[in-house]
């Protein structure tokens, strides 16, 4: 049975000598495992459209299961991240990342939008690597149901919450001086301030929030280290991404 899918390629391995082994995430069918035979191959048609990283519309081939691409139309190539190696690697992150948590075939057409819109945002330039991550991280735990309590101070219930710091282990805000037994990041008001925003945010304007740099550095280091509490795991293209961005 054919069925055609907008996918966003999130890993591609290589398989014999010229096939491709593929993990895709669709709006309408989530994760898929699709197997894209001779995509390798130097007159294969669908070699653009099967690179990680790259939207495309490809028309599959259900058999027992399993899926095969016969044709595939590139919609969005991100080329940005293909010529800066801080970008590709940041892009891999976000990636690795939806790979985690999409749902193998059911809906996730929330993810869908926030990769695709985060990986544009990332290839185009349009705002800081720093910035895009910190929404991306926030936004991804959001959605999958570990939304940061940031509406008030956990303790003493006070919405403006004085000198605030989020607790790691439980994500509760709370004010410095109610600050609460284990590993506590600190934030400020505009810190706190974008990330309210990103938990809530219509998802078309999740980018357009404005923070200075010192307080995008705590909203980041919450987002990053939120993330990897909720995960449970590591993420090797993260280690990959900060080992780069140090060297730089």
């Amino acid at each position: 049975m054919f069925r055609t899918e907008n996918a966003l390629i999130l890993r591609e391995v290589r398989f014999k000598e010229s096939d491709r082994i593929l993990t895709a995430l669709t709006a309408d069918a989530g994760k898929l495992t699709l197997a894209a035979h001779g995509a390798l191959s130097k007159k294969s048609r669908i070699a653009a459209a099967t690179q990680q990283l790259t939207y495309a519309e490809l028309t599959l081939f259900e058999k027992n299961g399993r899926y095969s691409v016969r044709e595939g139309v590139t919609k969005e190539a991100f080329q940005g991240l293909r010529t800066d190696l801080e970008r590709l690697a940041l892009g891999s992150y976000f990636a690795e990342c939806l790979e985690q948590y999409a749902g193998e075939e059911q809906p996730e057409p929330d993810l869908m939008r926030l990769g695709l819109n985060c990986l544009y945002a990332l290839s185009e330039g349009l705002y800081s690597p720093e910035k895009i991550k910190a929404a991306f991280e926030l936004r991804l735990m959001t959605e999958e149901g570990y939304a940061p309590a940031e509406e008030f101070c956990a303790v003493c219930g006070r919405q403006d919450i004085k000198e605030p710091v989020f607790m790691l282990e439980d994500g509760q805000t709370v004010c410095r001086g109610c600050r609460k037994a284990g590993k506590a990041l600190p934030l400020s008001e505009n810190a706190l301030a974008a990330l309210r925003y990103l938990v809530h945010a219509p998802a078309k304007k999740l980018l357009s929030f404005r923070v200075g740099d010192e307080d995008l550095h705590l909203l980041a280091d919450v987002a990053e280290n939120w993330l990897l509490q909720c995960s449970g795991r590591s993420f090797s293209t993260l280690t990959y991404y900060k080992n780069l961005i140090r060297n730089l």
